[in-house]
């Protein structure tokens, strides 16, 4: 009998926000699969989850998966990856993939879920605490009230994607934007806006700041912005 695989958001970053179920079948599991950029590297999700879940070394299984440029480089690493995972179910593992935050927000696990439900496999998501959540939690700020409207993108895009979108949106959400905060800064500038933002950085992990956007700091890769229209 062909095993199951399970996607499992961890949160942001507080071993306490684990879920239970996130818990209970991590446990439960054969294998923990744990996506990397290369073998050996340290893993933010599992490292999460070992906060909360006792994790044998020997259920911990690596799954590559390239952050090349390169279009096909990155779709032949998610097939290598959807393939090895697939013989594992075969073998009737039954396995937990982690993921950082939750499962559906601009997860990896997401390249390989599509795969496997193709080829007719038992896969399931569990959701987990989204950053910008945790954060604006944190924050004591509520990300939409009333008949607010929200929405999420990832900076990588471009500043033109962000221009284009904070008119669309009553609130914004702006994923990875370590990079590019002084840009957005520029922007919300020009509209009046710099005091609308709060800046989310890797909360629940060392180095946490959740506070108003400082365009001369520097800020890490897991850093998201909230934009609202009224602070």
């Amino acid at each position: 009998m062909k095993g199951k695989l399970y996607g499992i958001g961890v949160g942001p970053g507080d071993p306490e926000l684990l879920t239970l179920k996130a818990k209970r079948l991590i446990e439960e599991c054969d294998i923990v699969a744990v996506p990397v950029k290369k073998e050996g590297e340290d893993s933010v999700a599992l490292n999460i989850a070992k906060g909360a879940v006792k994790i044998p070394e020997e259920k911990i299984q690596e799954i590559v998966f390239t952050m090349a440029k390169d279009k096909t480089k990155r779709e032949a690493c998610r097939q290598a990856a959807a393939e090895e995972i697939m013989k594992l179910l075969d073998e009737g593992k039954s396995i937990a993939m982690l993921a950082l935050g939750d499962i559906g927000i601009y997860s990896t696990y997401a390249y390989v879920h599509k795969r496997l439900l193709k080829e007719g496999y038992d896969v399931e998501m569990v959701s987990g605490i989204p950053s910008f959540c945790a954060g604006a939690s944190k924050a004591g700020i509520s990300i939409v009230e009333g008949n607010e409207g929200f929405g999420v993108i990832p900076s990588l895009k471009g500043i033109d994607q962000v221009e284009k979108t904070i008119g669309v949106f009553d609130n914004l959400v702006i994923m990875k934007v370590g990079s590019h905060v002084k840009e957005v800064y520029d922007l919300l500038v020009e509209r009046g806006m710099e005091n609308n933002a709060l800046i989310i950085s890797n909360v629940g992990m060392d180095g946490e700041y959740v506070g108003p956007l400082i365009p001369d700091r520097e800020y890490g890769y897991f850093t998201t912005m909230i934009i609202k229209s009224e602070m």
